[in-house]
């Protein structure tokens, strides 16, 4: 099985961090704190990147993110974030 060259990793900006909790269907499940939160997906990253695969940080904006989820008829979770983030860097790739 090929590994991907590129993934896309669903990024949460400081000041979106506690509305993202809030309305995400998991949002209880991450940290209360963004800079627990920024540092454990930091480290994350880094390990990706150290098996040589490019990764590419895709913002997850709270209305834009539920407006893709309305259309898309998915739960706003992990999953969907994944696949938001997927459809990024394929849509990035193709332009």
């Amino acid at each position: 099985m090929n590994r991907p060259r590129r993934v896309g990793l669903p990024w949460y900006a400081q000041e979106n961090y506690a509305a993202l909790r809030t309305c995400l269907a998991d949002g209880a499940k991450l940290p209360a704190l963004y800079d627990t939160w920024r540092i454990a997906t930091e480290q994350m990253e880094q390990v990706v990147q150290r098996s040589g695969v490019e990764v590419v940080r895709v913002p997850i904006e709270p209305n834009a993110f539920a407006s893709w989820c309305a259309r898309d008829g998915s739960l706003t979770d992990g999953a969907a974030r994944a696949r938001y983030a997927a459809e990024a860097i394929a849509a990035d790739a193709a332009s």
